[in-house]
């Protein structure tokens, strides 16, 4: 997995010593700094790239990284993902929490396990700091080198191949042998601090060394288009047999499947598809030939058809779905995302006012009612849904652009500004952010209370412009 800060690191001898309160790295860079660091850097990746938009997917991924960081050495539990609708296999870590994760890894994990593994190995990168303990090798460079790693790492997550992998090169060219010593080291103990929390959380560790050999296959059979992440931290013999050693152990245990995992894996697959009639081609050979993941087949085939807005034949094959099992917060979702294609919004807002009912909180459930209310041109209605979505995921900047825009349908001028601001605050545009509450203040300023929220939201924007810049 390509750790995106790893070239920061050069080797510091054969020993590599976890900073200590006090020492030179803990001097360079403080935990909180790395934090502040992440999200400054979230913020510049936003606004350059665009995130992949499907609440369900993002709440199971978030779901898995927040349980595997339980059983992880991580000690802050602030964690923020970043979903990319790419189809390459990659994923990343970034000081502060941050995680990456392009949808192209359900191509290739096969599994819960394998993706997990994958996510546990991320996870480990940024428990055992490995920033802050490379950054001492690397004091005079180390503002060019993440600003190249940017620039490669937007590239790849937009266009791929060799352009983002040409960035990266770039910013290695220094010490390269030595960069690579390091990272080579970074890799190792993220491969056994991975372990560790997937022994930890009960998931399957031989599962690693799976998903290592898929990633090796990969690369034989790209040959010199390998994956970007793979150029950099290969995946060789020695990992996978390291990997396995270390499980032999655990191989007679039984480790349940999860059948989830299949159903977002068949609505990855249709995200990154060019041709949505290709899909349905796809999931009707794996009916015939018999799949052990018949469900998700059906599954993908029904999200085929509605693709294509083929909104009878995706209800047909839900319904045996749902006759199964009804209770599936999945088959619920896409029922719902039938209902609201066929326009039938009086139907997706009572299915969806009984389950939230019995799932208060449920984020991807919150969102497609407020969607709901939009399409069905109740704006305040929709715009309370936002407000009250926006409280618990106040650093999701679509909740926020979503709310401005339905504020502006209901007439509540001054909250579109004040929802733009914080849309423009998580993707960095300050200055932006600063116009939309100088607009805002202006039509609140006879009420002394939203005047003051304003004020205070004002100060704050100016104080993360001054930190961005010490950063």
């Amino acid at each position: 997995m390509l750790f995106l800060l790893a070239p920061f690191a050069a080797a510091v001898g054969n020993d590599i010593k976890l900073p200590v309160l006090g020492d030179s790295s803990s001097g360079i860079i403080s935990k909180q700094q790395e934090y502040q660091l992440g999200r400054t850097w979230l913020k510049v990746f936003r606004s350059r790239v665009q995130e992949f938009d499907d609440p369900l997917m993002q709440n199971y991924l978030e779901n898995l990284i927040y349980n595997l960081a339980t059983y992880s050495e991580l000690e802050d539990p602030r964690i923020e993902l970043v979903i990319v609708n790419n189809p390459s296999m990659n994923a990343f870590a970034v000081p502060g929490g941050v995680v990456g994760v392009h949808t192209g890894i359900f191509a290739f994990a096969e599994n819960e396990d394998q993706m997990v593994s994958v996510l546990a190995h991320e996870l480990a990168h940024l428990s055992q700091r490995h920033f802050a303990r490379g950054l001492e090798a690397q004091r005079n460079s180390s503002t060019l080198s993440f600003a190249g790693l940017l620039a490669g790492l937007v590239l790849a997550a937009t266009v791929g191949g060799d352009a983002g992998m040409a960035a990266m090169a770039a910013t290695q060219a220094m010490s390269l042998e030595n960069q690579l010593r390091y990272s080579r080291s970074n890799e190792k103990e993220a491969d056994r601090f991975g372990l560790r929390t997937m022994e930890k959380s009960g998931r399957d560790p031989g599962a690693v060394g799976d998903m290592f050999e898929t990633m090796l296959k990969q690369v034989r059979y790209a040959g010199d288009r390998a994956p970007e992440f793979l150029l950099t931290h290969p995946v060789t013999e020695k990992r996978i047999a390291d990997a396995r050693s270390r499980t032999m152990t655990n191989s007679m245990r039984h480790y349940p499947d999860h059948n989830d995992y299949y159903l977002l894996q068949a609505r990855a697959q249709i995200a990154m598809a060019k041709n949505p009639k290709d899909n349905i081609k796809r999931f009707n050979a794996k009916l015939l030939a018999n799949t052990q993941q018949k469900d998700a087949a059906l599954y993908g085939l029904a999200l085929s058809h509605l693709k294509i807005d083929d909104i009878n034949a995706a209800r047909l094959v839900m319904a045996p779905l749902l006759k199964r099992d009804p209770d599936h917060q999945v088959y619920n979702y896409t029922a719902i995302e039938i209902e609201i294609a066929d326009e039938d919004y009086t139907e997706a807002l009572s299915k969806l006012a009984f389950l939230i009912s019995r799932n208060p909180g449920n984020y991807p459930l919150l969102s497609l009612q407020a969607e709901t209310l939009w399409l069905d041109h109740q704006y305040e209605e929709a715009g309370l849904a936002l407000t009250h979505l926006a409280r618990s995921r106040n650093q999701d900047p679509m909740v926020w652009y979503r709310l401005a825009e339905v504020r502006g349908l209901a007439g509540n001028i001054s909250g579109v500004h004040q929802a733009r601001a914080e849309y423009f605050i998580l993707v960095g545009s300050f200055g932006l952010a600063r116009e939309q509450l100088g607009l805002a203040q202006k039509l609140v300023n006879a009420d002394f209370k939203r005047s003051s929220i304003v004020r205070q939201r004002l100060r704050d924007v100016v104080d993360m412009e001054e930190k961005a810049k010490r950063l």
